[in-house]
């Protein structure tokens, strides 16, 4: 298998990184990923196979072999929506649409992985069935992933797996991790009303400013000690309104933030306790609280076995000293919404450039990869395709 998918890449490996800077020179937005889905369906169809839309018309969904062992990979197709700020020939061509977070790359390296195992399919060395899910909306809440399982993108499926860009890490390494792999992220509102009034007399208020105050330091600390510390949940504000005028106490206030939450029945508690805090806090302060908290993603729960698949073929793929250990992240991923419903694991894949003047992020406007870290994509997940199909327990 690495001399025939080494070969295949040395044939192959050019077009694809041609199709990622063509996916990375015309973004689309979450939900409007059209053109994006339709190129990916192209290429499938070249190779045999016989890709189907999502109802919208925005994502993919394409079967590769026979057999009833299913296993599922997964990547997502949407950009964001910010500046590309970078001086290259394949810098974003859509006005603030950007693939800020690689999923240009997963796109890409999904549809070589694809294009790969058509080839095997094709010479009976297929030992399954692999769905491909190319997904929209994974930026957006509500998200994607939903909309892929209510079109049957799980049906029959064993196990999934993804990966996503890290660019902390140097291109030809991949980061693993069993368990919590990044956190839930939901956003909480709360508003505050009350009566208003001329700040040389607060006492004849609500003083929202004040009450407002309180809830921003105090809600969040006395989170802290609500919850197990091992749970890791984590409440930052970051939008904050209230008044107009420097001497006028107003009637109404409100603040914005996220919670995230990297353990499962921690976070299916916090809402209703973030609601009691916000009213214990104001208690007395004579204003009046409405809570919105609106459900983000679950976090991405690794699963053991998953994780020790991926983890030994991404150690064939590219050598055992090329896999690390992945830190856990407080973003959010609605892969978790997968792994909700069937084992599965999502990894790192290193796409630092080397030489950077400072180390890239993603979601920045300068954002880019390590081109070679498509390649290395592609082995990693058709050995775990391969290997977790071979598996009794996917």
């Amino acid at each position: 298998m690495p001399g025939q998918l080494d070969r295949w890449l040395a044939s192959r490996g050019a077009e694809l990184v041609a199709v990622r800077r063509h996916i990375h020179a015309h973004p689309e937005l979450s939900n409007q990923e059209f053109e994006t889905a339709a190129l990916v369906a192209r290429e499938l169809a070249v190779a045999g196979l016989s890709p189907r839309f999502l109802p919208k018309g925005n994502g993919v969904i394409c079967d590769i072999g026979e057999g009833d062992r299913v296993l599922a990979l997964r990547a997502d197709l949407d950009a964001l929506p910010m500046m590309d700020t970078k001086d290259v020939p394949y810098r974003s061509t859509v006005d603030n649409v950007a693939h800020a977070c690689g999923h240009d790359v997963h796109t890409t390296i999904l549809l070589g992985v694809g294009l790969a195992l058509a080839q095997l399919a094709e010479r009976g060395e297929l030992p399954g069935r692999v769905r491909l899910l190319f997904q929209p909306a994974e930026e957006q809440i509500p998200s994607g992933a939903p909309e892929v399982i209510a079109a049957g993108g799980l049906k029959d499926v064993g196990g999934i797996y993804a990966l996503h860009c890290a660019p902390q890490l140097p291109t030809g390494l991949v980061g693993v991790r069993s368990g919590p792999f990044t956190a839930a992220a939901d956003t909480v509102e709360v508003r505050l009303s009350g009566r208003g009034g001329h700040t040389a007399r607060p006492h004849l208020t609500a003083d929202l400013v004040h009450a407002l105050g309180r809830v921003i330091v105090d809600v969040p600390s006395l989170l802290d000690r609500r919850v197990d510390p091992r749970a890791g949940v984590s409440m930052v504000w970051g939008k904050v309104h209230a008044g107009e005028a420097y001497n006028a106490i107003p009637a109404e206030g409100s603040l914005k933030g996220t919670v995230r939450v990297l353990n499962r029945e921690a976070w299916r508690e916090a809402p209703e306790l973030i609601k009691k805090l916000v009213q214990d806090v104001i208690s007395g302060t004579g204003a009046n609280a409405e809570v919105i908290y609106t459900r983000g993603v679950p976090p991405v729960i690794n699963d053991r076995m998953a994780s020790a698949i991926i983890a030994g073929a991404a150690g064939a793929a590219l050598g055992p000293d090329r896999v690390v250990e992945a830190e856990i992240s407080m973003g959010g991923e609605d892969f978790a919404f997968y792994v909700e419903q069937v084992p599965g694991a999502m990894i790192r894949l290193g796409t630092g450039i080397p030489g950077a003047d400072a180390p890239l992020d993603i979601h920045q406007s300068g954002f880019d990869v390590d081109e070679r870290c498509i390649g290395y994509g592609v082995r990693v997940m058709v050995h775990t395709a391969l290997a977790a199909l071979s598996t009794p327990m996917l």
